[in-house]
């Protein structure tokens, strides 16, 4: 396999959007964000079609430049994908890769006080910018939402809190059943806040004064942090760990803020919303490191309880563990693509 970029059958356009919703977000980040978009085959030979549309988030710490990384004998998505549509492997679509970074790593694609309006942007801003600009499909029929890991939770929730826009979701180890993938943490959490007088915002601030990922406790820490940001920041802004930091206790309010975001505990309040979906990806490893496998199980009994039936949905475990998992992406893209409506 030859490690340089490989030339597209489709073509991928990179895109800059001046986002109104992320203009003067709580952490000053930029609120002009890359967006690319890739066209499968023949989408320039004849101007009658429309495609459906996917749409593709990362995992916390990602953006979307980071497709373009090369690891060693293999291939990044946006070459997988377009070899899905080139070898016939499934109907062309349009593929949508969405930027939400934050200065903390991520936004989980909702709005909070902590981050900004990461969700408005992508459902308000993006999916409308595409239709408008591309041959797509504009019903929610047509359009899925697919992500690994915090872009997996986000490919769960979005369908939920907007039915109108996506009808379809593939989630790979996606975040869910939270007692298992962040409560566990809590006291290791709790041990590597000793070192910074029990305070994770002291913590925070060596962290940015420091070459990132240089001491052990850094992707714990970066997480609940981060994440604590976008799920129980205060009103005005400030991050609210959903632990005691000295004893790693959970602080009953501000977790349950978290559970409330946990997708498994989330179907329950959209059946509706669940039972109109077309087609549900579900993946994880076995051998997850947060537990996402016992998660996916947990997240699949609960579209079923809601009344999914299971023509309309693929589950799989993969002996695995939670990183270098993007073989799968084109797996799930190809299943989608056989799914939504033309």
């Amino acid at each position: 396999m030859l490690p340089w970029e490989a030339e597209l059958a489709g073509r991928l356009d990179r895109h800059v959007l001046d986002s109104a919703l992320l203009r003067d977000n709580p952490l000053g980040d930029p609120h002009r964000r890359p967006l690319w978009v890739y066209v499968p085959p023949g989408y320039d030979e004849d101007p009658g079609v429309r495609y459906p549309t996917v749409y593709v988030i990362q995992g916390y710490t990602g953006h979307v430049t980071m497709w373009a990384n090369r690891t060693p004998f293999r291939r990044p998505f946006p070459e997988t994908a377009d070899a899905v549509f080139a070898e016939g492997a499934a109907p062309g679509c349009v593929v949508v890769y969405v930027d939400a970074w934050t200065r903390y790593g991520g936004s989980q694609f909702v709005d909070s006080p902590g981050t900004g309006r990461y969700h408005s942007y992508l459902c308000d801003e993006v999916v409308p910018w595409v239709d408008t600009h591309y041959r797509t499909i504009p019903d929610r029929e047509s359009r899925a939402i697919t992500g690994k890991s915090s872009g997996g939770f986000g490919a769960m929730i979005t369908p939920m809190l907007r039915p109108d826009l996506f009808g379809a979701l593939a989630t790979h180890a996606g975040d869910s059943l939270y007692e298992l993938c962040y409560l566990t943490d809590f006291g290791d959490a709790a041990r590597a806040l000793r070192d910074h007088d029990h305070d994770v915002t002291r913590w925070w601030a060596d962290f940015e004064s420091r070459t990132a990922f240089t001491r052990p406790e850094d992707p714990l820490l970066l997480n609940l942090f981060g994440v604590a940001a976008c799920f129980s920041a205060r009103e005005d802004g400030t991050p609210e760990l959903p632990f005691d930091p000295r004893t790693g206790a959970p602080r009953p309010e501000s977790w349950q803020r978290w559970l409330d975001w946990d997708p498994v505990r989330m179907v329950p309040r959209y059946t509706e919303a669940i039972r109109s979906l077309r087609a549900v990806w579900i993946d994880a490893g076995t051998r997850d490191e947060y537990y996402l496998d016992l998660g996916a199980e947990a997240f699949r009994a609960e579209i079923a309880k809601a009344g999914l039936p299971d023509d309309r949905v693929h589950f799989e475990l993969f002996d695995a563990g939670h990183a270098a998992i993007e073989y799968r992406y084109p797996l799930s893209l190809a299943w989608l693509a056989g799914r939504l409506a033309r």
